[in-house]
């Protein structure tokens, strides 16, 4: 039998005789699809990049304003929270006015704000950018999820979307190289700001998406029937999901930044490397999270979206707890990075499908949006409290206890929410 699109229409291209690897769903697109992907793919990549800047320059900024840890990570805490409501809002927009549209607006306000951090002149004016940022860096992952998820079968759904994902390792690392490069050149104090200026550049990919990327037809007849209210997605029979989806949101993403927010800075002050030489560091990790996250693309689709979840949060809190508690040295550091990237990274392929598949159409984005988003918000707490409370213990104390705490929390929601693989969205 010919797959169907979630439109209901014929697909494109039969699928392959052998569809269960990483790559077959590829093969079966039409152009304007793969379009769509890689789309989405370079814009997650951007949105990444724009986002680990700030996490990459703080040891300047602490060292050149003199800021306490406590008020640097809030920062990160406070462009985390802008980034929730954000995104709760750009998935009330995406589905009132379309998910092409949302994901432009969203793009260019983050590159906006982050040139305005370029030429911050003191710590309060570059809190205030970075906040900002917030709110177009939290709404371009809910637009472009539920493009992506209304545009892939349910057979290639997981793949797809985790593949997408997987472009915030890809602008994790374009970072990391940047930062490289541009501290190697410049002055610190001046290398942070053309680090800042840099991320104006994903305002050229505006241009791209309105050319080129079409609209879904099951988002557009969505809208053209009747919409949701924003608040529906707390009506009784939504509830629970949007509350454990939430919850699950919030225990994936307190890890994440909780480690990944004060990694840098770990190395640098409990390692004592340079911020050139950490570079090594860095680049391992982030290659662990990109084989993370294509593996987890592959498994959200073999497995399950909920073993991925349980498998993943297990083995964060083991590899956080070898990294930044184990007597290690600085060798065996470098190995284990790549482990330690990919298990606090990977999950992340399974949640744009999994969240998509756990809501109806007519509010897809909106509960998306806040799901996701509500989990950014609340997590966005941990790197702000790893900075206060590692003024009373080591650093790699705090970051393995927030972490321990979040995973802990996504393996329980994940464990009480439904298996959802091979879901058909427009039912």
């Amino acid at each position: 039998m010919t797959d169907l699109t979630e439109g209901g229409l014929p697909s494109p291209a039969t699928a392959h005789a052998d569809d269960s690897g990483l790559a077959a769903f590829y093969r079966g697109m039409t152009g304007a699809e793969r379009r769509t992907m890689l789309a989405c793919a370079l814009g997650y990549a951007l949105d990444g990049l724009d986002f680990t800047v700030y996490t990459l320059v703080l040891g300047t900024v602490i060292a050149i304003w003199h800021v306490g840890r406590g008020p640097a990570g809030l920062t990160v805490s406070a462009t985390l929270v802008c980034s929730a409501l954000g995104g709760w809002m750009a998935g009330w927009v995406s589905d009132h006015l379309g998910r092409v549209r949302a994901v432009q607006v969203t793009v260019l306000w983050f590159a906006v704000f982050s040139l305005l951090s370029a030429v911050s002149q003191n710590f309060t004016q570059l809190a205030l950018s970075r906040a900002l940022l917030g709110f177009g860096f939290g709404g371009e992952w809910t637009a472009g999820a539920a493009l992506m998820s209304e545009t892939i079968r349910p057979r290639y759904r997981g793949r797809a979307v985790g593949c997408v994902q997987s472009g915030w390792a890809v602008g994790w690392g374009s970072a990391v190289i940047l930062q490289a490069i541009v501290y190697s050149l410049v002055p610190d104090r001046q290398a942070w700001r053309w680090l800042f200026a840099l991320g104006f550049v994903p305002a050229l990919y505006v241009l791209f998406v309105r050319r080129f990327i079409d609209e879904p037809p099951l988002a557009a007849q969505a809208r053209s029937a009747s919409m949701g209210s924003i608040w529906e997605i707390f009506r009784p029979d939504l509830l629970k999901t949007t509350v454990l989806a939430a919850l699950l949101g919030t225990g994936a993403q307190g890890g994440y930044y909780a480690i990944n927010t004060w990694l840098p800075v770990f190395l640098q002050s409990e390692r004592h490397l340079t911020i050139v030489g950490s570079t090594g560091y860095l680049a391992f990790l982030v290659s662990g999270a990109f084989t993370g996250y294509l593996t987890g693309a592959w498994l959200a689709d073999r497995i399950g979206r909920r073993p991925l979840f349980l498998i993943f949060s297990a083995g964060a809190i083991v590899m956080t707890l070898i990294y930044t508690r184990a007597p290690l040295t600085n060798g065996m550091l470098w190995i284990l990075g790549f482990p330690l990237g990919f298990v606090v990274s990977g999950y992340f392929a399974g949640v744009g499908a999994f969240f998509a598949e756990l809501f109806p159409t007519r509010v897809r984005g909106s509960a998306m949006g806040f799901a996701y988003n509500f989990g950014r918000g609340i997590g966005a707490t941990f790197p702000a409290l790893v900075g206060y409370i590692s003024a009373t213990m080591p650093l790699s104390r705090a970051i393995a206890i927030f972490a321990t705490v979040a995973y802990s929390l996504m393996g329980i929601a994940a464990f009480l929410l439904p298996e959802t693989r091979g879901s058909t969205l427009a039912s």
